[in-house]
Formats: structure tokens, sequence, C-alpha cells
């Protein structure tokens, strides 16, 4: 069977869809329950519902044979699985936001608040900036209003809250989209099913 890791919410219902149109369907994962873990033992498939950001971990300690994360959850914490698919749906983009009106001063230490300090160190380090990394967990573009930094790294999708709170997009750092990951080890004993997932959900992107 062909354990794979959905992450909840309306991204995972996308995905389940397109796999129940590549031949992995599982009519259970439709119905209006508590339940987490949903089994179609005639199309050799068992699905579970978790926590998106926790979706890489499931794959990468073998829990799941595969599953679908956010480009951003792989460059963050750089999990060890195949990345085999860009799904093209989940798009959005990593970035680099500030106060209206914000000029950057080079001859100090920029402060930057984020909750994806890999990235936004790796970013930086590559333009060769000096920066203070300040970790948070949510409300990012609090920081910057209230001087706990100056400016912010986190996704954007619409760009509605940074303009509602008087900031703007000043660096785009990378895009960001779902994609199908793989335990390597699953990969290998499961490898037919896999790939004829990964050739359905193609005619599925470019259709």
């Amino acid at each position: 069977m062909l354990n794979i890791a959905l992450p909840k919410g309306r991204l995972g219902e996308t995905v389940y869809a397109m796999f129940a149109r590549a031949g992995f369907e599982c009519p259970a994962v439709l119905e209006n329950s508590r339940k987490l873990i949903f089994d179609n033992e005639a199309a050799d498939v068992r699905y579970f519902w978790v926590k998106p950001s926790d979706v890489a971990i499931y794959v990468e300690r073998g829990a799941a044979d595969i599953g679908v994360a956010g480009k951003d959850i792989l460059l963050e914490y750089q999990p060890e699985v195949y990345e085999l698919l860009d799904l093209n749906i989940g798009k959005c983009r990593m970035a680099v936001a500030a106060p209206e009106g914000f000029q950057d001063n080079i001859n100090r230490t920029l402060r930057v608040a984020t909750k994806f300090s890999r990235i936004a160190r790796d970013y930086y380090t590559g333009i060769g900036r000096d920066i203070d990394i300040i970790h948070l967990n949510g409300s990012i573009e609090i920081a910057p209003i209230v001087g706990l930094s100056d400016v912010i790294v986190d996704i954007v999708e619409t760009g509605k809250t940074l303009r509602e709170n008087h900031l703007q997009v000043i660096e785009e750092v990378v895009p960001i989209s779902a994609r199908l990951i793989a335990n390597k080890s699953g990969f290998k004993f499961k490898t037919e099913q896999i790939e004829r997932l990964c050739r359905e959900l193609r005619k599925e992107i470019t259709a």
C-alpha cells in the first residue's frame, strides 16, 4: 500500500483531487468525519491528513512514502527526501518586506524578523549583507512596526496583510509552490507506483 501524507486544509483538498484524477482515489477522504487516516485497498493507497509543516517529517522518517510540502518547508528544514515534482499549485513567494519608505543603512547590521531563519540567512549571505536574525513564530508583520526589526522575510500571497500594515515588498527571495516529495527508501521499494503517479500528475499539470 502506498502511504500518502496530505497537508490539511484547502491545499490538501486540491492535491487529493489531483491524485484522485490520476487514478489514486480514496472516496472516504471526502467524507465529513474526524478521521485522519483513509484506506482504499482496491487502489493500494492510504491517505492521512497532517499539519502542512509536518508532511516532510512524516516522509523523511518513512511514516509516509510520499507527500506534498511547500518549497518553503523544503528550503528551511532541508529534509532528506526526494523532490519529485512541482505541482504548480499553492503558488506564492518568499520575500523581504519593510515599512513604506524604508532605506537600508549598509553601515550597520540589518535586523531581520522571520520564522524562516535558514532561508533568510542563506539569502543575505548570498548578497553579502550582515544581518541579525530575530526568529519569530507568528505575526511577523508587527516586528518592524514596533521597532523590533528593520525588515521581515516571510511568505507573501496577495500582499494584502502587508499593505494593511503599511509594509511593502522590497526584494523577492524565491518563488514557492507545492512539491511532491518521496521517502528515499520507500521510493526504491515502490518505484513503479510512484512513477505512475508522477506520470499522471504531469498530465494534470500540463492540461
